[in-house]
């Protein structure tokens, strides 16, 4: 494994990394509280979250991680003697479809349908019950996908250790 393998991965790891922990954070306890709350409430935080999360601190370490999970395929399948390559690939494919491309197919299009509504609708209590039960439903798969990725870069990292 080269240098530029072995930085894209440690890129990858902690990116990876970091996304399964905001992600775990929404489908462990930020999502049940918000379902605890009014829905006019709940609705109104999570519309405040979906724009306030579009900055470049949690961009910069998704799209970020998306990128060096690429760039770790391509590195991984044009490397592929490599005892890592497998492992290296796993992990981004898990990263790329199981949190980037859920996020854009599945996620992204929850968070707009709710931005459409007005918090204080009644008739967006239900919208609201169907979010939480689907969008909370792709948000444990991510979850589960991008510890499954940080999982995958660990062990394609270690198996150039000595």
């Amino acid at each position: 494994m080269n240098s530029v393998t072995t930085v894209t991965a440690i890129l990858a790891l902690i990116g990876s990394g970091i996304v399964a922990g905001v992600f775990y954070a929404f489908s462990s306890f930020i999502m049940k509280a918000l379902s605890r709350v009014s829905s006019e409430e709940g609705i109104a935080a999570m519309q405040s979250i979906n724009v306030v999360v579009i900055n470049p601190s949690f961009l910069s370490v998704f799209m970020g991680t998306a990128v060096f999970s690429l760039a770790l395929a391509g590195l991984s399948i044009t490397g592929w003697g490599a005892p890592s390559a497998p492992w290296f690939l796993a992990g981004a494919l898990f990263f790329l479809a199981g949190t980037f491309l859920v996020t854009g197919l599945g996620n992204v299009p929850l968070n707009d349908q709710l931005a459409a509504v007005s918090a204080s609708d009644s008739s967006a209590i239900a919208l609201w019950e169907h979010y939480l039960q689907r969008w909370t439903l792709l948000n444990t798969v991510r979850t589960v996908f991008a510890i499954a990725a940080t999982i995958f870069f660990t062990l394609g990292l270690l198996q150039n250790v000595s």
